[in-house]
């Protein structure tokens, strides 16, 4: 098997050959990854893909791991009734 045919991205079907082609375009971070191949930004926003990417991107660039930059996490969002807001279901 080729490395390059691991899937890194579980979620959005990314392969490590398709982080090394973005890594080896200038993307150097995973914002511009992810910008570039939706890289986590499926259900699991990055928790699995994350991590290899950054190391990928350590690995290419020789930085260390701790020096390459994070996005910012940003929980899901779910929607809430607005009677929530409001006390419930006792109305003034």
């Amino acid at each position: 098997m080729n490395h390059n045919d691991i899937i890194i991205c579980r979620c959005e079907d990314i392969t490590l050959g398709e982080i090394r082609e973005q890594i080896a375009q200038g993307k150097h971070t995973l914002e511009e990854i992810k910008r570039a191949c939706r890289s986590g930004m499926g259900p699991c926003q990055g928790r699995t893909c994350a991590p290899l990417i950054v190391s990928e991107i350590a690995k290419a660039t020789g930085k260390p791991v701790a020096q390459i930059p994070l996005p910012t996490f940003r929980p899901s969002t779910s929607p809430i009734k607005m009677a929530s807001l409001l006390g419930g279901d006792q109305h003034d």
